[in-house]
């Protein structure tokens, strides 16, 4: 079988001087309400986070960016 390298997204929170990852911006959302992050998921989706373009808030920065993981044999 051909390996094959798994490249998979991953959303950043920077809050506090902390960080926290995140499969998606849903996921992110679901853990961080709007009250305590600054901004909204519905805010988010229109904003279009992607590598070049983060969101900088008041409370919080939120980056997008690709997870590289080795190559997968089955």
């Amino acid at each position: 079988m051909d390996k094959a390298k798994q490249n998979r997204a991953v959303v950043h929170l920077d809050f506090e001087g902390k960080h926290y990852y995140y499969g998606n911006l849903k996921a992110l959302c679901d853990n961080w309400d709007k009250d305590m992050i600054g901004v909204s998921y519905n805010y988010l989706k229109n904003y279009g986070i992607d590598e070049d373009h983060p969101y900088i808030g008041k409370k919080c920065i939120i980056r997008k960016g690709i997870i590289v993981t080795s190559q997968h044999s089955k």
